[in-house]
């Protein structure tokens, strides 16, 4: 067990004199370096970033440092001076801000600072005000982009403070990298990376960690900061993980030689150090992180098409002598930079410099560059649409099983239906292809979070527009978010199709259709499908129950269609508040007039009453299972207990071991699994589709509820991963069932 208070009063450098009698200053070509605005090429490496780290202070001054993104392009640039992104929490940034982007499996850091220029829900907007490339030997240290390394044995916390809340201390042991925010006097902020062999900061007590300064660029923007305020704040990674520590706190530098001894490497310490008393450590899931699938196989950037900033660094220093006194003559730096093959010397040149650096600290083993690194990642199946059973094709777009899309129009159908028209928003749009009846899960940004909700297409397939209907459910964030906010011009992201409630390739001649309230749009896309086909003699049947009149969902085109197609199509309405609800009888009285053909399918959609007498009364008509089909839609908005603990988990596949990772509290073992490249099945991410069924072979779950696992299937010890927490440490098995 560490013992409290273990450190007696380090000496403290307090003065700009002291801190640069050991770290130096910094040469004229790292001040030149940085520009006023985005460039082109700072503009290149924003469009294929997907994460970010941000620190800012909120409005009451609390310091934070967080990781956001999740996508590449997430951070939109509307000028070379302003960008805009959204920020998920309750986080309320103010004033200066500053950022490092980070682009996966490349070393070279973009940083950026700016001070926020307005707020907008989660939307935050802030104006550029310098940006410049950072070395790449806090991602070489910290071997970021490497296959994780096994995490050791997790030290006892002795004490009361913060670093003993559950997960902290484990988490710190295994995270080699992390964003530090500080800022000066005046609120100037900066955020730099902090990498280290093993744990980037390191446990002296419960109250107090250390984390070792060794030689950089000389810039020392956070030892100088410190020095004018002494708050801060990290966010801390590790390989592998989607979780993210926060840790803030007040800092002094020392250069006591005893502490500085215990963080040598190969006989060489660092030449200062942060002492940090924490004020508060905690360990969440984090979205961004999770989407961005950073060990992903694959996820890496390939060097051939990676912005190359080295390259945008010398640009950054040509731009900037061209404005300053006594720096290299600005011609003659970009005369060199024009030189055919100069950007690949200069890389050579930067590696070489890291790797020498780099040794002199005390590292070795280092592969500097980074860039398109592919040697030593695992080879797996694919966890993005690979390791989806069947649902239909694909999703569309590469690297990513979502699918950002445009809203095109909204449709008013009934005072609570709306029906969204989507259309594809990638650089090369294509149809939506998928069966009649099955369903798409929308994905929107919802309060700086992404919330997932599953709609049945409404449209024919093959369109370069998608349809989905969504009924106003009260209460129900996604569907108020639909009807309150979502406007044509708005974006969303899809993933689908899923399900296996749709018509066959080859369908029959005769379909009956059953549906009450929005079970009525995925009737709707198979009665649009077969009656697109105007040489076609089939024969559609639809009861469809509705509240009133008003609430009719497609009801002058279901009138239009039948008078166009008498032969083909009929549709009896059922008026709850005139009629009362369809029981039994009256679906029999309706099939047996119909007089359906032996061979017809029957289709039903609606509450769970509608449908067990619609099948009630099948089965008693002699009507054999396999003509019978059903969707039971499932929505929950939680787990019944709230996990707040990092947990293990273990894959396996047919009782072979595939990986093991760590879900993140409030994440899901679906979410856990492909963050960490697991090739994990699923496909709606909502529980209603049971693509994403695993066997739960030990330790305990929650899962919401209700959800489509029939009660054998939970008998046998299945669980849906996309809708399951682990209450324990668990193995999955994600063999076929």
């Amino acid at each position: 067990m560490q013992r409290e208070n273990q450190v007696s009063a380090p000496r403290r450098l307090t003065t700009v004199d002291e801190v640069e009698a050991t770290v130096g200053r910094p040469a004229p070509a790292v001040v030149l370096k940085q520009i006023s605005s985005l460039d082109e090429g700072c503009r290149t490496v924003l469009a294929r970033c997907p994460i970010a780290a941000l620190g800012y202070r909120d409005a009451d001054g609390t310091s934070r440092t967080t990781f956001i993104g999740g996508v590449p392009g997430f951070a939109h640039v509307h000028s070379p001076t302003r960008i805009s992104f959204s920020l998920p929490g309750a986080g309320d940034p103010r004033g200066p801000v500053s950022f490092f982007f980070l682009l996966p499996g490349v070393g070279e850091i973009l940083r950026v600072n700016g001070s926020v220029a307005a707020r907008k829900g989660a939307e935050t907007t802030v104006d550029i005000q310098q940006a410049y490339v950072h070395c790449a030997q806090a991602v070489l240290r910290s071997r970021l982009w490497q296959p994780p390394a096994p995490a050791g044995p997790v030290t006892g916390v002795a004490g009361d403070g913060p670093l003993c809340r559950p997960g902290v201390a484990g988490f710190l042991a295994a995270a080699p990298f992390l964003a530090l925010s500080t800022w000066d006097a005046s609120g100037g902020s900066d955020t730099s990376p902090r990498g280290d062999r093993g744990a980037a900061a390191r446990i002296l007590d419960s109250r107090t960690l250390v984390i070792p300064d060794r030689k950089g660029n000389k810039r020392a923007d956070t030892l100088h900061n410190l020095l004018q305020d002494d708050r801060l704040s990290f966010a801390a990674l590790v390989p592998g993980r989607s979780g993210v520590l926060h840790v803030r706190g007040r800092a002094a530098i020392t250069d006591d030689p005893a502490l500085l001894e215990t963080m040598a490497l190969r006989g060489m310490p660092p030449h200062l150090a942060l002492l940090i008393d924490v004020e508060h450590a905690e360990v969440t899931g984090n979205d961004a992180v999770a989407r961005a699938r950073l060990w992903t196989p694959g996820a890496h950037l390939d060097r051939s098409t990676a912005p190359n900033l080295i390259a945008i660094a010398g640009e950054h220093l040509a731009a900037g002598s061209a404005d300053a006194e006594g720096g290299p003559p600005a011609f003659l730096l970009k005369l060199v930079g024009a030189v055919p093959g100069v950007s690949g010397l200069l890389r050579l040149a930067a590696n070489r410099l890291y790797r020498s650096g780099l040794r002199k600290e005390g590292y070795e083993d280092l592969e500097p560059g980074g860039e398109g690194r592919r040697r030593g990642l695992p080879r797996r199946r694919p966890a993005d649409g690979g390791g989806t059973k069947d649902a239909g094709p694909k999703d569309a777009g590469t690297g990513s099983p979502l699918r950002e899309v445009r809203v095109t129009e909204v449709r008013r159908q009934t005072p609570t239906a709306v029906t969204l028209v989507l259309e594809d928003a990638g650089r090369n749009p294509g149809p939506f292809d998928f069966r009649p009846g099955q369903f798409f899960t929308l994905v929107a940004d919802i309060g700086g979070r992404p919330v997932r909700r599953a709609y049945s297409a409404s449209s024919a397939p093959g369109s370069s527009r998608l349809e989905v209907t969504v009924k106003h459910v009260e209460g129900g964030r996604f569907s108020g978010y639909v009807h309150r906010s979502l406007r044509a011009g708005d974006r969303l992201a899809v993933r689908g199709p899923s399900g296996s409630f749709h018509t066959e390739p080859q369908p029959p001649d005769e379909i009956v259709l059953v549906a009450a309230g929005s079970g009525v749009t995925p009737m709707m896309s198979m009665i649009r499908t077969r009656l697109a086909d105007r040489q076609g003699r089939d024969r559609i049947a639809l009861l469809y129950s509705s509240r009133s009149t008003d609430e009719i969902i497609f009801a002058e085109e279901l009138t239009r269609l039948a008078k166009d197609h008498p032969g083909r199509l009929s549709v009896t309405h059922v008026l709850t508040s005139r009629d009362g609800r369809i029981e039994a009888d009256g679906v029999r009285r309706w099939i047996t007039g119909l007089a359906p053909a032996r061979d017809a399918h029957y289709y039903t959609c609606g509450p769970e009453p509608l449908m067990d007498a619609v099948q009630g009364v099948l089965a008693g008509l002699g009507v054999p299972a396999g003509l019978v089909h059903q969707e039971r839609f499932a929505s929950a908005a939680g787990t019944g207990a709230e996990v707040t603990v990092p947990r293990e988990m273990t894959v396996e596949e047919d009782g072979h071991a595939v990986g093991t990772v760590v879900v993140e509290p409030g994440q899901t073992l679906l979410d856990a699994g492909l963050a960490a490249g697991l090739p994990m099945p699923y496909s709606c991410t909502v529980g209603n589709c049971g693509d994403c069924m695993v066997r739960l072979r030990s330790g305990e779950v929650t899962q919401n509820e209700p959800n489509c696992l029939t009660p054998q299937q939970r008998a046998d010890g299945y669980v849906l991963a996309c809708v399951s927490c682990p209450l324990s440490k668990v193995t999955l098995d994600i063999a076929d069932p």
